[in-house]
């Protein structure tokens, strides 16, 4: 009889152990969605209880977010002003099957635009690695491709030009960077790759994760809200760029 009840308070210890390890995993979730932690991830009873319609949103970007812009993804300019964008809000789903927060700035003009597809990604559990700021990589294009982040404004030239990227004006989202690379044949015949550890995904015939083609979600829903996409240009190639 002993031996039974000191079995019984075992499990009980170890349901209670149980129960307070869920309880903390939410709190801590309610936190990250709370303080809006990009980057970080989040448990389905954190979302339910934080509330899934908050988990997306577009706002003027919050006066923390743009101090942490300054010197890196902005710098003063006659193009675009702090009142042309807006910060995002969103969720994204990966391969390891969990949730996770994610954060763009982009133009007003495309905010719920945004909002909407990365609400029917998420909901279609579509993979997407990272979605942070540049800013975590000091607005180093190279530095953020590479660790496949996705996002949307910058304000920088085209690579290798003098002329205005669509991201300067927050108008263009660059999705799953490294394994849908920018490539260009120069003159001399050989290939221009951006990121440069992504020359095993130029070859669209091969089979890899993340890879987007014409009958992808993502090429469906950002096409159907009005956006162009770089993998169908005929000069070059830029499978991770959609802008409009």
């Amino acid at each position: 009889m002993i031996e039974v009840r000191r079995n019984i308070l075992t499990l009980c210890i170890l349901c209670y152990t149980l129960v307070a390890c869920a309880q903390t995993t939410t709190e801590e979730g309610l936190q990250r969605l709370r303080q809006w932690q990009a980057g970080t991830t989040v448990s389905d009873e954190a979302v339910k209880e934080y509330g899934l319609e908050r988990c997306f949103a577009a706002e003027e970007i919050p006066d923390n977010v743009w101090q942490r812009m300054q010197g890196k993804t902005y710098t003063e300019n006659p193009h675009i002003k702090r009142s042309d964008l807006r910060h995002i809000r969103v969720l994204h789903w990966d391969y390891d099957n969990q949730t996770h927060i994610g954060e763009m700035i982009c133009n007003k003009k495309i905010a719920s635009d945004l909002v909407e597809i990365f609400k029917e990604l998420y909901a279609s559990h579509y993979p997407i690695q990272r979605m942070v700021l540049p800013d975590e990589y000091d607005a180093d294009d190279e530095r953020q491709m590479r660790a496949n982040n996705s996002s949307c404004f910058c304000y920088r030239n085209i690579a290798g030009s003098k002329t205005l990227s669509k991201h300067a004006l927050g108008m263009a989202v660059d999705l799953n960077t490294l394994y849908n690379p920018y490539v260009k044949r120069r003159k001399d015949g050989t290939l221009f790759v951006q990121p440069a550890n992504a020359t095993k995904y130029c070859n669209r015939k091969a089979t890899f994760p993340y890879k987007i083609t014409k009958d992808d979600l993502a090429y469906k829903l950002f096409t159907k809200h009005g956006f162009r996409w770089g993998g169908s240009w005929p000069k070059y190639k830029d499978y991770q760029h959609f802008d409009r």
